[in-house]
């Protein structure tokens, strides 16, 4: 088995197992970049609309009222159930539908779609390039990609610390990027950049490693790693009561928009 189905298939077993989680999770669920995304994404009613990783379902459930019919995809089945079931028969949503489907390999015609969003996924990708290039292959000319996922900061050494972190909590985590890094990639694929900003969340530390089925030698070594670091990284990050039972610390986000050339 190669290295990126390796990744992939932990990320598989991973989010099969912790599923539920993330149906629940605040910070998924009701978050207030979902409110930020369709305000900068602003979609049209005709619009047929993919997201992929859905995770959840809480992207696609966002966008469902505004298009005429999302895709929800996701690697996962077990992940593609819950985000079903919560959509559909919790929520009631009749536009939604659900596909299986690897980010990087997408099993959909070229100039399918008018919107494509990925939410806070693809620092699991374990090559991001070839994903923003089937992103701009299944959509139509002049249609929208929209992006949330971790930043990193441009210092490289406070970057590998920040990824460390992340990957330590949840070792599915393959890698993220610093801002100018997704600007190249969004560019090389075709997209012309409309719109790119960060955002901040701050996530209280325990709840979001537990969330993972992080134990408390690895929640302890994750205080270490914050404890430990230079002062520019705990700038990035920001920890607050840090070792405490209120801990908390800020997870940056990069959302960009880029509509196809």
């Amino acid at each position: 088995m190669s290295e990126s189905q390796d990744s992939k298939a932990l990320s598989q077993a991973r989010y099969s197992r912790f599923a539920e989680g993330y149906i629940t999770s605040e910070t998924h669920a009701r978050g207030s970049d979902l409110d930020r995304l369709l305000a900068i994404v602003q979609p049209q009613p005709q619009w047929q609309a993919l997201d992929i990783a859905t995770g959840g379902g809480h992207t696609a459930l966002k966008f469902a009222p505004h298009v005429a019919h999302v895709i929800a995809s996701d690697l996962t089945p077990r992940m593609l159930e819950k985000a079903r079931r919560f959509i559909v028969e919790e929520r009631g949503v009749d536009n939604v539908s659900f596909e299986q489907a690897d980010a990087e390999n997408l099993p959909f015609e070229d100039d399918r779609f008018d919107l494509v969003t990925c939410r806070i996924a693809p620092h699991h990708f374990p090559d991001a390039p070839r994903f923003v290039m089937e992103c701009a292959r299944v959509l139509k000319a002049g249609a929208v990609f929209m992006l949330q996922d971790h930043v990193l900061p441009d210092d490289r050494g406070a970057a590998r610390i920040v990824d460390c972190f992340e990957r330590l909590r949840d070792p599915s985590h393959h890698r993220a990027f610093a801002e100018a890094e997704w600007i190249a990639m969004f560019r090389r694929a075709g997209f012309a950049i409309e719109h790119s900003e960060h955002y901040l969340k701050r996530h209280d530390f325990i709840p979001w490693a537990q969330r993972q089925g992080n134990d408390d030698a690895t929640i302890a070594e994750l205080i270490q790693i914050l404890r430990d670091a230079p002062q520019i990284t705990r700038e990035w990050m920001d920890p607050q009561d840090w070792g405490g039972e209120k801990a908390t610390f800020l997870n940056r986000h990069i959302l960009i928009r880029g509509r196809v050339s």
